[in-house]
């Protein structure tokens, strides 16, 4: 367990990830990071949970139409 302090950042609150951490995360300055609230609490990823669902809906579509879409792709 890392324990991260709050500081503050102009009219925000920041957190500075320890580099072990950034390295597991594989972000680097400026990437985003996404906050997501989970039922022990957060999480902070890397990956958009939205695309996610987005993408789930995709191959859903993709799957009923897989013919139709392999005759498009001629």
């Amino acid at each position: 367990m890392v324990q991260l302090t709050v500081r503050k950042v102009g009219n925000s609150l920041g957190l500075t990830l320890p580099g072990a951490a950034a390295k597991a995360l594989g972000v680097k300055e400026g990437d985003k990071l996404f906050l997501t609230e989970a039922p022990d609490g957060f999480h902070i990823t890397p990956y958009d949970p939205e695309f996610e669902a987005t993408l789930k809906t995709a191959e859903g579509f993709m799957g009923r139409y897989r013919n139709a879409l392999r005759e498009l792709a001629k």
